[in-house]
């Protein structure tokens, strides 16, 4: 199993969204749509899908969190034509953040913040070696400028079957923040491929919900492992959700309560979720002894 899985957050519109990203990925599908009902959100959506070589999930949980370009999805294109043309799909209805033409990093590139709030960087992949086609791009800006370094260590130290790999510094008077340090890092975690960098430009957008980083735990050990390394911020913790010392949101929860969410009937779900709402971090107990009530 992936042990990261990107999250988004949308109002309404995942199932929608989805939809369209799967439309223009190869090697994508929806693997299951599942309503969350009783939630502070009122019935909530959730859409677990593969997009090229990650697997995803997307949530329609309302109006409360935005995404915005401190996380985005770097996709490497193996032509200019596959560059312009998630360009012009992914631009419909969204903002351009760089245009779409040459830059000295790449022969064809372009930042998009999508119609949904999603932000995509396409870039035209011109060297032989193969790499991940999607991988999410954290954006160290605001008050985490100049932690991205930090992020790396740390991540890769909690996370078994991690590396780091190409590592690129702003040099000189390159970036316009001098807090900037990391102009672009590579790493696996737990062998899931992410990008991590500071912003040299001066940005102020940071990081919240809306894009998190989702990990399936298999026991409470797991469930306790990470939450112990990862929270840091006490007032953020509810229902499985947590964030670290960088601002990251993070999830984690048992695969069975993402299997009964998949799978179980409709009153289980009822059940669960009265459940797990009372939780900071979810009890695997607890959630089993939930779905074996009867009614």
């Amino acid at each position: 199993m992936q042990r990261i899985i990107p999250g988004l957050w949308f109002d309404k519109e995942a199932l929608e969204a989805v939809e369209g990203y799967v439309a223009l990925f190869r090697g994508s599908s929806i693997h299951n749509v599942t309503v969350v009902p009783g939630t502070p959100s009122g019935d909530t959506v959730v859409v677990d899908f593969q997009l090229a070589n990650l697997r995803f999930q997307a949530i329609s949980a309302g109006p409360f969190f935005s995404l915005n370009p401190a996380i985005s999805l770097m996709v490497a294109c193996e032509t200019v034509e596959e560059v312009d043309f998630l360009h012009a799909h992914l631009s419909v209805g969204g903002t351009e953040l760089m245009a779409l033409g040459e830059y000295a990093f790449s022969k064809r590139y372009a930042w998009i913040q999508d119609k949904y709030g999603l932000n995509w960087q396409l870039f035209f992949h011109e060297d032989n070696g193969a790499i991940p086609k999607i991988r999410p791009a954290l954006m160290f800006s605001g008050v985490a400028c100049g932690k991205a370094e930090q992020a790396l260590e740390f991540y890769t130290s909690v996370f078994p079957y991690s590396s780091i790999g190409r590592i690129s510094r702003y040099d000189g008077q390159e970036a316009n923040d001098i807090r900037a340090v990391i102009d672009y890092a590579e790493a696996n975690l737990d062998e899931v491929p992410i990008l991590l960098m500071d912003h040299g430009m001066g940005g102020d957008f940071t990081f919240n919900e809306a894009f998190s980083l989702v990990i399936p735990c298999e026991n409470q050990a797991e469930v306790d492992f990470y939450w112990e390394k990862l929270s840091f911020v006490p007032e953020a913790e509810q229902c499985g959700w947590l964030k670290d010392r960088f601002g990251v949101s993070w999830q984690v929860v048992p695969t069975m309560m993402m299997n009964a969410m998949a799978q179980g009937s409709e009153a289980q779900m009822e059940r669960m979720t009265k459940a797990f709402l009372q939780m900071k971090k979810l009890d695997i107990s607890v959630l089993e002894k939930a779905l074996e009530e009867t009614p």
